[in-house]
């Protein structure tokens, strides 16, 4: 069975490398509800690669016209 690229989940150190960010920090994300996430287990979590995205459209910011 394949999994559409939107449907794909990742890691806390995948997405900690997707964004260039400590993995320290996507799970202090993870701890304060800031992603969506699934747990597979006790502990192990994975987060949907469209979170991902989300933080990456949120964070955009369109350049600003040169000065004339």
């Amino acid at each position: 069975m394949e999994r559409s690229a939107d449907h794909q989940l990742l890691t806390a150190a995948q997405v900690a490398e997707r964004l260039s960010l400590k993995e320290s920090t996507i799970r202090a994300w993870l701890l304060a509800k800031r992603l969506s996430h699934i747990r597979i287990g006790r502990r192990a979590v994975r987060i949907p690669v469209f979170e991902v995205e989300r933080i990456i459209a949120e964070g955009s910011v369109p350049a600003r016209e040169p000065r004339r």
